[in-house]
Order: C-alpha cells, then sequence, then structure tokens
C-alpha cells in the first residue's frame, strides 16, 4: 500500500495504545516526514552563540534540507536554503565560519547578500536583462520566512503557512526559559564543541527514547552499574567523583523514576523529572549560589535553581537537559540512519566547573566513546533489525493509558507512563497529514 496522498492510511499507522511498525522501518514514510512533518513543524536550526557577528555562518540541515544560519548586516539571525538559484549548487559547503558581506557560489561566482538577495552576476550582460528579472534565479538564495530566535535558540519552520511559533511551543518554552536563567547573566554559549554519533535505527526511537523510564536500571545496569560497584569498593573517605555522580542516578529503582512524574504538553512536546530528576543531587559549585542571587534575588535563584528537570523532549527532534546545559538534535538521514549531535552550553558569568560538569557529563553519555550511550545503541539497532520480522505489526506504547487523555492539555503523568510517547506520535499523525492532500 503507499502512504503518499493518502492521509488516512497515514494516521490508521497512529492507534491510542499502539503504533504500526512502518512508522520506523518504510522508506515511503520516511520520504513523507521530509516533506510533511519537518516542514509543519518548528524545528531547531542551531544557536545565536554560533554566528555572534555579521557574516558568521553555520550549516546543518532541517530534515532532509540544508540550510544556512547566518548573522545578517543589520545583526539579525538569518536562515537561507543553501542552494545557489543558478546551478543548485550548495553556497556553503563548510560547516562554519564566516562569509564577510556575501556570500559567493563556488562554481559560477554568483554572490548573494546575507539575507540571501542577489548581489552580483559575472558577465551579466550575457543575460536578457527582462528574462532575467523574471526568471526565478533572479530572487536569490531562497530565504526562509519563518524564523524565530527565542532567547538564542534559533528555530524555522519551512512551511509559509502554518501554526505560530508561540502557538506551536506553549508552556514548553519554559525549560528553554530555565535553562538561560541558570545563567546569572541570563545568557548561554555554545561551548566544548559537538559531539556527532551515528546510529543505526529511526529518528523517532531516539525520541521515544528520552521519556522511556522503565529502561535505565535495565539497559545500563552493566555500564553504570559498574562504575558504581567500583566506587563502592573504593576505600573510605575516598572523595566521590564527579563521573560517579553522573552514573549512579541512572541505575535507580523504579519507584525513583515514578515518583518524577511526566509533563505532558501539547503539540509532542513534554518532559520527565517534574518532582525530582537524575540531575537533583549534584554537589554544590562554590560561587554560584552567590552569584545566582546577587542576580536575581535569594527567592528567585532558589527557585531557578529547584527546578531540575530531566529530559525535555521538543517535538520532533531535540532534547534538552536544562540542569546539565545539553541539547542533542536527532538528525533523519534515512529510516534506519539518524545521526545524533550533542551540543554543550557554558552559563555566561557562572563559574567554569560548571561546564566541566556539563562537558564531563556529555563525554560519558552521549559521546561516540560513551559509556551510557552504547547500552541504548544495541537496543536500537536490535530494534530496527526485530520489526522487520512477520510476527507482528504493531509497538506497544499503552503503559499507563487513561481514555481521555488525548483531550488533556499539559497533564503530568506517573513517571513510568507512556503517555509521552502517545503524545508524540499523535502529534506526529497530526503534523503528517496537515498539507497532505487526497489523489484528485
Amino acid at each position: 500500500m503507499s502512504y503518499r496522498n493518502n492521509p488516512a492510511a497515514v494516521s490508521a499507522l497512529v492507534r491510542p495504545t499502539e503504533v504500526h511498525k512502518d512508522l520506523f522501518i518504510n522508506e515511503e514514510i520516511f520520504d513523507l516526514e521530509m516533506e510533511h512533518l519537518f516542514a509543519n513543524t518548528w524545528v531547531y536550526v542551531g544557536h545565536a552563540s554560533q554566528v555572534p557577528n555579521p557574516g558568521d555562518f553555520y550549516t546543518t540541515t532541517v530534515g532532509n534540507q540544508p540550510v544556512i544560519m547566518v548573522r545578517h548586516t543589520d545583526k539579525t539571525v538569518r536562515v537561507l536554503h543553501n542552494r545557489c538559484p543558478h546551478k543548485g549548487v550548495m553556497v556553503a559547503s563548510d560547516a562554519c565560519g564566516n562569509t564577510g558581506k556575501f556570500f559567493r557560489c563556488p562554481y559560477h561566482a554568483w554572490t548573494f547578500k546575507t539575507d540571501g538577495q542577489l548581489l552580483s552576476i559575472p558577465l551579466k550582460k550575457g543575460y536578457d536583462a527582462e528574462q532575467l528579472k523574471s526568471c526565478e534565479a533572479s530572487g536569490g538564495m531562497a530565504a526562509v520566512e519563518n524564523v524565530k530566535d527565542y532567547r538564542g535558540f534559533v528555530f524555522c519552520r519551512l512551511n509559509p503557512e502554518g501554526q505560530s511559533f508561540e502557538a506551536f511551543f506553549g508552556e514548553s518554552l519554559s525549560t528553554i526559559d530555565n535553562m538561560v536563567d541558570r545563567s546569572p547573566q541570563g545568557r548561554l554559549e555554545v561551548a566544548g564543541g559537538v559531539l556527532r554519533y551515528l546510529h543505526d535505527c529511526n529518528w523517532k526511537m531516539l525520541v521515544d527514547n528520552q521519556t522511556d523510564t522503565c529502561h535505565p536500571m535495565v539497559a545500563h545496569e552493566s555500564s553504570a552499574g559498574t562504575a558504581v560497584r567500583v566506587w563502592e569498593e573504593a576505600p573510605a573517605g575516598t572523595p566521590k567523583p564527579m563521573a560517579v555522580e553522573q552514573f549512579a542516578p541512572f541505575i535507580s529503582p523504579y519507584e525513583f523514576f515514578e515518583d518524577m512524574g511526566i509533563r505532558v504538553w501539547e503539540n509532542g512536546h513534554g518532559h520527565t523529572g517534574v518532582s525530582n530528576s537524575i540531575h537533583a543531587a549534584y554537589s554544590s559549585v562554590p560561587g554560584y549560589l552567590e552569584a545566582m542571587e546577587e542576580a536575581y534575588g535569594k527567592e528567585r535563584a532558589h527557585a531557578i535553581l529547584a527546578d531540575t528537570r530531566h529530559n525535555t523532549c521538543y517535538f520532533p527532534n531535540i532534547m534538552i537537559k536544562g540542569p546539565i546545559q545539553t541539547l542533542r538534535v536527532f538528525k533523519p538521514l534515512a529510516a534506519d540512519k539518524t545521526l545524533v549531535e550533542s551540543w554543550t552550553f557554558r552559563l555566561v558569568g557562572a563559574p567554569d566547573k560548571l561546564l566541566e560538569r556539563t562537558l564531563m557529563y556529555n563525554r560519558l553519555i552521549n559521546a561516540p566513546t560513551s559509556v551510557v550511550g552504547h547500552d541504548d545503541h544495541e537496543v536500537y539497532e536490535r530494534s530496527q533489525h526485530g520489526l522487520h520480522s512477520r510476527g507482528r505489526d504493531w509497538v506497544n506504547v499503552g503503559r499507563l493509558y487513561e481514555p481521555g487523555e488525548e483531550d488533556r492539555k499539559n497533564t503530568i503523568v506517573n513517571g513510568t507512563s507512556e503517555a509521552q510517547m502517545r503524545n508524540q506520535y499523535r502529534a506526529w499523525a497530526d503534523y503528517m497529514t496537515a498539507t497532505m492532500k487526497e489523489p484528485a
């Protein structure tokens, strides 16, 4: 069966407590995700601190679309499709850099302002002026119309028409607010580079995993559990290493995760760690609380630091950890290939020890050379292969399902509920079919 121009068939892949395996293994579904889902939603592009000066640029993808995030001459952040309107060549090939006042295509030297406008064409007299004026190429590099810089986090929506940024994210923006407010100066900067890790699985498996609290004590027992057992054998009085502080919560019992709670927002967004989280018991950093109290006042500073959310999923494909200042992007490459980027941030005005903790967490948990991350990767690979089995067609996400939950907004549920997964898959069906048309 073909899913193209068949919104009813696509919607039927998501049931109240099940999703069809084609969401993960069907190439046509993947192509439709690139065409509809990643065009209809607000997708993370990058952080404004990556392009601090006019002419600075960073290349990335939104779904399968190559784009450039660039600081324009008026100091605003713009997002351009990375394609020359002449012959289709990708204009910017470097991951990042400074292009000066214009981009120059490496093929025929057409040049464009940093807002995409056509600047010059070599031997322009060889083109009929009226014909050139009326052709598509005269419009320059296509600019994405809908771009939002929210407290330094840059998002875009590829489709010209659709839901507003504010309507799409709603109350979920409170996680970004908390992460930024953890800086005494209310500012973040990308620091420590980026860790990239190729996963042999569908991108939604990684998104699903971020609020799966019934797997850590099982999948990570061999890694985090071993680290904790080695630490327990250390001589009495040995200072507890930062790494052990970060490893230990991964093997907390089910009861710990049940009590954490999960918040389910609209449009596929949600987070674990409402009342507690794996980041709540880290050692204090000298000088940090004092800096926060000076900046925000005692009551406000304590309220900011007491909000220790675990994983916040921003649908469709990023996860933010505010208390540890990390962000992961799950970039779809194919139905069975996902590139994971793990970014770390500096809290401007905070002690360097906090950045050290952030970088250590990223290396231990999210790096290609990490310990914990490989546990998940093995499970993803097994799932990707197992879903090709003809024995079963559906994936169960029914844990603690409550009839009518689909109509409730911004609710808090048991920390081992799969309600947030169900929320994501409902959003997937909605945004997949929002612009899909029935055949004529």
